[in-house]
């Protein structure tokens, strides 16, 4: 039981890669509370997961949303008394060049991916300092260390925005023993991704910039994320956890 003990919020849990981590994370120990848009979802995956003999809740999140935030997490703290754990998991993709990229379109994922990870930390800090510490895990990608030519500014500018976003955090709180690391998946085989992978042409590229030669599965991070939400991680912040199949090794 690696998370025994803790209270972990997962965003953009209802369903992809954040539906496998509040499934480990329960597995592991932890209380899990699942905030996303996906009310229907999200609900089930807290069902299953108390089923199954775990703790979890559902909490109504739309993550460029303040008071969202705020009620969510106090939420959390209320049914389980504290908060460790923070996954900002929630994201979305997008495919444009500069030229076609639209201001409400880089607008829109700037502000899911980029604010919404500034605003759960921003909730999420005070609780952690609290209780001592905790561990704040934000979902980058390959695409925040890395540029390529076939996915859209803005997605890759909000990803490496995360990436800075959380050596900031993880240096302005480490005294308060808090720590902050991003982890960076390849392409992952997701709802997110669907579209594009049953493009036989889009998945024969993208498989060609992947030298293990596939795609990966959400419970290739998910393991990732739990080893940098754990205790056995105590040492590491600030860093970045690359899970791209060897796509930046190129």
């Amino acid at each position: 039981m690696r998370l025994e003990g803790k209270v972990a919020f997962i965003s953009g849990g209802a369903r992809g890669m954040g539906e496998t981590e509040a499934r480990l994370f329960a597995e592991n120990g932890a209380k899990v509370a699942i905030g996303d848009v996906l009310e229907a979802e999200g609900l089930q995956v807290a069902s299953d997961i108390c089923a199954a003999g775990g703790d979890a809740m559902f909490v109504p999140l739309d993550v460029t949303i303040d008071a969202d935030w705020e009620r969510a997490i106090v939420a959390t703290v209320e049914r389980y008394g504290r908060l460790d754990v923070l996954v900002n998991n929630a994201g979305i993709s997008g495919r444009s060049m500069v030229e076609d990229t639209r201001v409400e379109d880089w607008e829109r994922v700037m502000d899911i991916n980029a604010k919404g990870v500034f605003l759960g930390t921003r909730y999420a800090i005070p609780e952690m300092q609290k209780v001592g510490g905790g561990s704040i895990v934000n979902i980058s990608s390959q695409l925040g260390l890395v540029g390529t030519d076939n996915s859209s500014p803005q997605y890759q500018a909000s990803k490496g925005a995360v990436r800075i976003f959380t050596k900031t955090t993880a240096i302005q709180y480490a005294a308060d023993g808090i720590r902050a690391n991003s982890v960076h998946p390849g392409p992952i085989v997701t709802p997110m991704t669907e579209e594009r992978r049953a493009d036989p042409a889009t998945r024969e590229l993208m498989l060609s910039r992947i030298p293990l030669a596939r795609y990966g599965q959400p419970m290739d991070v998910a393991y990732g994320v739990l080893y940098l939400a754990s205790d056995e991680s105590s040492f590491v912040t600030g860093s970045e956890l690359v899970i791209d199949g060897g796509w930046t090794a190129r």
